[in-house]
């Protein structure tokens, strides 16, 4: 077969060649850098998990002691994780990373960390999609709003303050946006709540796993 007469089987052909060459050279590529990337997302949590918890008040790892929760206070249906962090074997601080699901935009994901006796160590939003210039002021790249949960628990303010002013709480709202604050408080509150109820279970130790034969 003269391949000159037959432009179109050439160019399939060519197309053929790059499409698995591409193919081979992107799964190449992910195979190489899929751990970089898994260390640098572990060392970004980390990084946040201390921004809220010191260094000095623990002495395990974190990341290993997880376990992953599910519940409808958290607000999602999935399963969230929950980063204990320990002294001394003795529970500090459990950082759970719930959502807030009546964000403007979507649901909104939380890191919300809770010392032992039911106080906020912090709060910190790891991802949103708020409307910029209104409700992002959640960011604290952005603003310092969401450092005002650092210290509070479910007496202080009492639960029936846990909400923005506009409603009768104790939290701002932001100029021109009302819902994005109201669903961060409401999912802190109930993040609370849930810490409440289930704290001893929080803390229990992760089941040991059994050695293979």
């Amino acid at each position: 077969m003269n391949l000159k007469q037959h432009p179109v089987i050439v160019a399939a052909f060519i197309l053929g060649v790059f499409s698995v060459a591409g193919t081979g050279l992107v799964s190449t590529v992910y195979r190489h850098t899929e751990p970089l990337i898994e260390a640098n997302e572990r060392a970004t949590l980390l990084h946040s998990i201390e921004s809220l918890v010191p260094p000095e008040a623990f002495d395990n790892d974190p990341l290993a002691d997880a376990i992953e929760i599910a519940d409808p206070l958290l607000g999602t249906r999935q399963a969230v994780p929950v980063y204990r962090a320990r002294k001394s074997g003795q529970p500090v601080t459990a950082v759970l990373s719930p959502f807030a699901p009546d964000g403007y935009n979507g649901p909104i994901r939380l890191l919300v960390a809770i010392r032992y006796d039911g106080s906020l160590a912090g709060v910190r939003v790891l991802s949103h999609k708020e409307t910029p210039g209104l409700g992002d002021p959640i960011d604290e790249n952005k603003s310092d709003w969401i450092h005002r949960f650092a210290g509070l628990s479910l007496l202080d303010p009492p639960e029936p303050r846990w909400g923005v002013k506009k409603d009768g709480g104790d939290f701002d709202q932001f100029t021109g946006a009302t819902i994005t604050p109201r669903a961060v408080v409401k999912a802190v509150r109930r993040t609370l709540q849930f810490f409440r109820d289930h704290r001893e279970i929080l803390f229990a130790p992760a089941p040991q796993q059994e050695d293979a034969p």
